[in-house]
């Protein structure tokens, strides 16, 4: 009989729950527990999996298989590898497929820290160009390029482009795509899928979803490009601790009921901001008169945690944010505990002084909507 879940044939909850379990052993735990290891008994040669601690770990390896399966069900070819952090991650991608003399393309509208890779990279003799996310804007600058780099939805704007299009305009000039899935998770969309040769994310966000874990994971197709990326996780040493790994295994299996939960109330919450005049530029992917929705219905199942918003002023935004009860004045998103910042208090991120990046957690949607709703009444005061 053929495994369903190997196959891509079970459902996302089934598969989540059971993605990267070793087969059972009797009177031995179903998930076993964080191998603490720096070095393993090696007599003889070194043909085992297992030799040093940098290099590989038995409680990294479910995981890994766990993202794989969820990544890329029933692709066969694709390995995962996982990270320190989401920039660990990313930073292995750029800096293990790009050489000096090569181009990048990134998003002009990403995480904030690629302005830092980007000086990095030119650092190194490699050309960096930028272009918007929306209306596909990188296909005008992917003329000689090594790498397209892809932030879709875009953090925090919530822009979204035509992932499978640019891929093949992509690969028609000879370039690798990397994704960075963070902000959708494998249950919003699969890169892979999609034909990006590289998805990236942050484990740190909704993938773990608990605000506790700093993790990264690169899932790609085998061969040279994925090698490459493991050649520089054994170079630089950014690797995950066991315990770290566990945990991120152990979230893994609640993340379709978090990742549903959250995109139902994350809409609900879109739909009341959007009859308050005060909250202007409102963005959510699965609002259906969002600029970015019918693109994002064709390559998305789930549309994120996220909101993001704009209020007249920077006191305004900052009387909103403590007003609020049940959500957290805090950066990052994807937690089960609902967080919002004003953005613009970090720089490097071209929004205005009022800009909000809301991430809706697991709180009942009545509740939340109704805590923003009394926070936006009272900041007007």
């Amino acid at each position: 009989m053929s495994d369903p879940i190997a196959a891509g044939g079970a459902g996302e909850g089934t598969r989540a729950v059971r993605a990267g379990l070793p087969e059972p052993v009797k009177y031995e735990p179903t998930l076993p527990g964080p191998v603490f290891a720096a070095h393993f008994h090696l007599p003889g040669e070194p043909t085992g999996p297992y030799t040093y601690g940098r290099d590989e770990n038995p409680t990294w390896t479910h995981l890994e298989r766990a993202v794989g399966e969820l990544e890329a069900p029933g692709l066969d070819g694709v390995e995962t590898l996982v990270f320190a952090s989401g920039m660990a991650a990313i930073s292995s991608v750029l800096f293990s497929q790009l050489r000096a003399g090569d181009t990048a393309v990134l998003p002009s509208d990403g995480y904030q820290a690629l302005a830092l890779v980007r000086t990095q990279l030119e650092a190194y003799g490699i050309e960096v160009r930028t272009a918007p996310t929306g209306g596909d804007a990188q296909l005008t600058v992917l003329d000689g390029a090594k790498l397209l780099w892809i932030e879709s939805p875009s953090n925090p704007g919530l822009d979204v482009c035509d992932i499978r299009r640019l891929v093949e305009a992509a690969h028609a000039r000879g370039a690798l795509v990397a994704v960075d899935n963070t902000l959708a998770t494998p249950l919003g969309q699969r890169p892979l899928e999609l034909g990006a040769d590289f998805s990236v994310a942050s484990g740190t966000k909704q993938l773990t979803g608990h605000g506790d874990v700093l993790l990264g994971y690169v899932t790609g197709r085998s061969g040279e490009p994925m090698t490459a990326v493991r050649r520089w996780r054994k170079i630089v040493g950014a690797i995950p601790g066991p315990m770290e790994a566990w945990l991120a295994h152990r979230s893994i299996a609640t993340l379709q009921m978090r990742v549903d939960r959250q995109s139902a109330t994350a809409l609900a919450v879109a739909q009341a901001l959007r009859a308050r005049p005060e909250a202007t530029g409102l963005r959510y992917p699965g609002l259906a008169d969002d600029p970015s929705h019918q693109v994002a219905s064709r390559q998305m199942r789930r549309f994120g945690c996220v909101v993001s918003f704009t209020l007249p002023t920077r006191a305004r935004a900052e009387r909103f944010l403590e007003e609020l009860r049940l959500v957290d004045d805090a950066t990052s998103f994807g937690g089960v505990r609902s967080t919002a910042e004003r953005r613009g208090r970090w720089g490097g991120d071209a929004v205005p002084e009022g800009f909000i990046r809301l991430s809706v957690g697991a709180e009942d949607p009545e509740d939340l909507v109704t805590d923003v709703l009394r926070a936006l009444e009272e900041s007007a005061r």
